[in-house]
């Protein structure tokens, strides 16, 4: 277990990101999102991730259901506050989320609110779909284009939460690098939640935020390490942060795999272990969609990676001489 920044709450190095068993992309039923967990918890996992936004509210109701006979104190929790969840006014049974990226239906409606009142009441909202009476961490979640108002209300709002024992760390959650290196400059947080921008393909958040992150002694947990697929499995039709993969990084990407697997090793491994590496990092998430994806990447997480591998990356120029496992 690894201690985040200088709360008290403790993560494992391997997390488990519950927005695929929110039904991200397509579906899959109650039993297949439990077994999941549960085979998550058979390898050791003890961090699991969620947010409202998963599903609309399906992930938080589904993983709180498959946590419920464990031991509380075993285990940590994060979610996330910033898109309330509101009943649709035009609900009709019809409707789906797909456009948000979710294979729900949509009964529901997000409402973006960074106010310090949004932030309690969004929290109250997870705790119930949760089932449970507390969270170890919340971040605020995706805040680009509410910047002050995440800064002045909802930050504020987290801290206060922390200070009166409800959560024991908090923090912010985004796609991006520039304003989770604002958050870790100019707050109290105790980690932020970086997705896809620190891989084998997207090195951004080396040049500022992981410095800085391990500077201040705020942790860092690394979301996005496959880039949504690509790193996973390098195909014509795979995915890149969320769209169509460029075929200039996919080209990249399969001279990649042909490295890996000339080296005795997988491209899957190679990924995990290079998020992992760098010393401000405390947890990697993924998001697996069922028992055979979870073992398959808790294997790849323990797998050693040659060090002949990262040797050949940076001669053949695809990673820098400076970044990457020793």
């Amino acid at each position: 277990m690894r201690r985040l920044g200088r709360s008290g709450v403790e993560v494992t190095p391997l997390g488990f990101g519950a927005a695929s068993i929110g039904n991200l992309y397509t579906a899959l039923d109650d039993r297949q999102a439990h077994d999941t967990v549960a085979a998550a918890w058979q390898r050791g996992i003890r961090y699991f991730d969620t947010a409202p936004h998963y599903g609309l509210g399906l992930s938080e109701r589904r993983l709180g259901a498959a946590l419920r006979d464990h031991d509380r104190a075993a285990y940590t929790v994060s979610t996330k506050a910033g898109r309330r969840l509101e009943p649709a006014d035009d609900a009709d049974g019809t409707g789906d989320d797909l456009a948000h990226g979710f294979a729900v239906p949509a009964t529901h409606r997000r409402v973006w609110d960074f106010s310090a009142d949004g932030v309690r009441r969004s929290l109250e909202a997870s705790l119930t779909r949760l089932g449970l009476d507390r969270v170890d961490i919340v971040y605020l979640h995706d805040p680009d284009d509410h910047a002050e108002q995440a800064f002045q209300e909802g930050y504020p709002a987290l801290e206060k939460l922390r200070g009166e024992g409800v959560v024991g760390a908090i923090g912010a959650g985004m796609n991006q690098t520039e304003m989770l290196t604002r958050f870790v400059r100019d707050t109290d947080v105790d980690v932020v939640l970086c997705a896809g921008r620190y891989t084998l393909l997207d090195r951004s958040a080396a040049t500022a935020l992981l410095p800085l992150a391990a500077e201040r002694g705020v942790s860092v947990v690394l979301g996005g390490v496959f880039n949504s697929g690509l790193l996973a499995d390098p195909r014509p039709d795979a995915t890149y942060n969320y769209g169509q993969a460029p075929d200039e990084l996919l080209a990249r990407a399969v001279r990649m795999k042909t490295v890996a697997e000339r080296h005795g090793t997988t491209l899957r491994a190679a990924a995990l272990a290079f998020s992992a590496a760098h010393p401000a990092v405390a947890c990697v998430l993924t998001g697996p969609r069922s028992a055979a994806e979870v073992h398959d990447c808790a294997d790849q997480f323990a797998a050693r990676v040659p060090v002949e591998f990262w040797q050949e990356l940076r001669e053949s120029g695809l990673l820098r001489t400076e970044e990457g496992p020793s």
